[in-house]
């Protein structure tokens, strides 16, 4: 293998980013321990920033209530579990992010559960990241959750978005599942407070 070629090739058509974007506990709980958010703030000033920073990250019904359309320059695919998925299962959500790619991780035969805008696949995660990093697109990949594909992830990460809550759930489902790998370090990028007691930290990981 040419070494070289391959550098030169990194430099000209950059790999894309895999940025983990999620609400967290105080304590690094992603979710109760029945998978809920309840006891995440769903109004307030950081959800302003958010809607401006990241319009793809809102499913469609919330788009169509802000009156925003995402122009997909942040994110143009998004990652997640089956379980993560399935929150929006009751509501009538099976297409939730029609504005973006959708790759659902599962081992189970999903047919009939999911729109037709969802691709569900039971693969390698770490495999089918690596693939769509190396695809030719403008805009960055979105690990939405949940927390055992984080873990099965995290050393693909390049970039955390966490928005820490001012809320103590004691257990739960915590950020990276139960891996025990070790990544690089990160560095931070930016830390931003909201009156309404959240914290938007993020990171990228260091070179």
């Amino acid at each position: 293998m040419d070494h070289d070629r391959c550098r030169d090739c990194e430099k000209e058509h950059p790999l894309r980013e895999l940025t983990y974007l999620v609400a967290t506990s105080l304590d690094g709980y992603i979710a109760d321990p029945s998978g809920g958010h309840d006891a995440f703030p769903t109004v307030g000033d950081h959800i302003d920033a958010y809607a401006r920073d990241f319009p793809e990250i809102f499913p469609a019904p919330a788009l169509d209530a802000l009156g925003i359309t995402p122009r997909n320059e942040t994110f143009d695919t998004v990652l997640m579990g089956w379980n993560t998925f399935a929150v929006g299962l009751p509501h009538g959500l099976d297409d939730p992010y029609p504005h973006l790619r959708q790759v659902v991780f599962s081992r189970k035969d999903r047919t009939g559960q999911v729109g037709g805008g969802v691709e569900v696949i039971d693969r390698d995660p770490v495999e089918v990241v690596r693939e769509l990093k190396a695809e030719p697109a403008a805009a960055g990949i979105w690990l939405c959750g949940g927390s055992a594909l984080a873990g099965a992830l995290c050393e693909e990460i390049d970039r955390l978005v966490l928005k820490v809550n001012p809320v103590l759930l004691g257990a739960g489902l915590p950020l990276l599942g139960s891996s025990t790998s070790r990544v690089r370090d990160f560095e931070r990028q930016d830390c931003r407070t909201f009156d309404s007691g959240v914290v938007v930290l993020t990171y990228r990981r260091s070179t």
